[in-house]
């Protein structure tokens, strides 16, 4: 059977070890990680795997189909690329290896307010198509500013963030001077010193910076002063006061990520959005919550029927887009298993990864007898 990706690597788990061997340590545990103790990083992947499919062998089947339709757009897969930051740090260019590829396989691309590349330039590379994730900042003016920018780059979909109230408690950033403000160390600089195709790359593109913001920085701020910027500049929590002037000012789609909760479900609905995507960050804020499986069930069977119901965070195959598919989401989103990707293979990662987990869902969707990734649902073991 001929792959369309490269054979060594025909994992998620594969990729990631690849990464761990080509990144600074600092780089891949801030990539790696969750918060405190780890436990729902672990949690959530292990809950997603314990949902089983029932195949039906000897239905009227005739064949499997990826394409999905979102928000009126058809998309080749029911998978997207989460929002990430601070992926130039992880691996130099990141952000635009992902957002090519995203448009050559036509799902959709989140580009992060605090990632490496800017909202000018994701659109360019996805031809308009990216989605932009907002970090509410603490300015009106700044947050118009931000919003007019996505809108004049036609991002289709705004999605906000509601789930960094504070910023998690990570005790290997902070170990490696990666909490806010962040430092460098000689720790961290011999790490670099021993992973030459990362230092190589980084000398090609620049050090890292957060491209969307980088216009309203001062010239020459230090490290210090910039953590201490980012800081003030931006605030986590939400409301409905904060949520109704975006509203009323972002005539695309506009999505919630992080509900986790049936009272934010429902508030999300009367508030107007469009979709939520059930999400904890990917573990990295509450180690004492609930894996996002378990409210993804009960949000869509409560609320699937009056919004788009979508999740992240834990999502490492193609067999677990099946699973979260089957339990009732409408699409999914994957972070960390494309920045594997990316750090693994390079310029090669996008695409690769893609590619594997379509393959991967394809075969899922073909052994148990399922014509599209909607029906799912009726496979599921209750």
């Amino acid at each position: 059977m001929a792959f369309p990706f490269n054979t060594a690597y025909p994992s998620i788990e594969s990729l990631r070890e690849r990464a761990r061997r080509r990144m600074p340590r600092f780089a891949f545990e801030y990539l790696d990680g969750g918060c405190n103790e780890n436990i729902n990083l672990q949690r959530n992947t292990a809950e997603i795997r314990e949902v089983q499919l029932i195949p039906r062998y000897l239905d009227n089947y005739t064949t499997s189909k990826l394409e999905t339709e979102l928000f009126g757009i058809k998309y080749d897969a029911p998978f997207g690329i989460s929002p990430i930051g601070l992926q130039g740090l992880m691996w130099p260019n990141a952000p635009e290896i992902l957002a090519k590829a995203s448009l050559k396989h036509n799902i959709p691309f989140v580009l992060s307010t605090v990632t490496t590349t800017s909202i000018e330039r994701a659109s360019e590379l996805t031809e308009g198509r990216a989605w932009f994730q907002l970090y509410h900042p603490t300015e009106d003016w700044l947050r118009d500013d931000i919003i007019k920018r996505a809108e004049a780059a036609q991002c289709p979909v705004l999605v906000i963030l509601c789930d960094v109230p504070t910023f998690g408690y990570r005790p290997k950033e902070i170990r490696n001077g990666l909490a806010m403000p962040p430092q460098v160390n000689l720790r961290n600089v011999l790490q670099v010193l021993g992973k030459p195709a990362w230092a190589m790359q980084t000398l090609k593109h620049g050090a890292p910076q957060f491209a969307t913001m980088q216009k309203y920085m001062k010239d020459g701020m230090s490290i210090k002063q910039l953590g201490k910027w980012m800081d003030s500049t931006f605030s986590g929590r939400l409301n409905a006061e904060k949520i109704k002037p975006l509203r009323d000012m972002w005539k695309g789609k506009l999505v919630l990520k992080g509900v986790v909760s049936d009272e934010d479900a429902e508030e999300a609905i009367r508030l107007g959005f469009d979709g939520i995507i059930v999400s904890n960050h990917g573990g990295r804020q509450l180690d004492a919550g609930e894996s996002t499986i378990k409210p993804l069930t009960r949000i869509a069977q409560k609320y699937g029927d009056k919004i788009t119901v979508m999740m992240d965070s834990g999502i490492r195959s193609g067999p677990d887009i099946a699973r979260v598919m089957g339990s009732g989401a409408d699409f999914s989103f994957l972070g960390r298993s494309f920045m594997y990707g990316v750090a693994a293979l390079g310029e090669q990662g996008g695409d690769h990864t893609i590619a594997m987990l379509k393959m991967q869902l394809k075969q899922v969707l073909e052994q148990v007898c399922c014509e599209q990734t909607t029906h799912l649902k009726n496979h599921l073991v209750k």
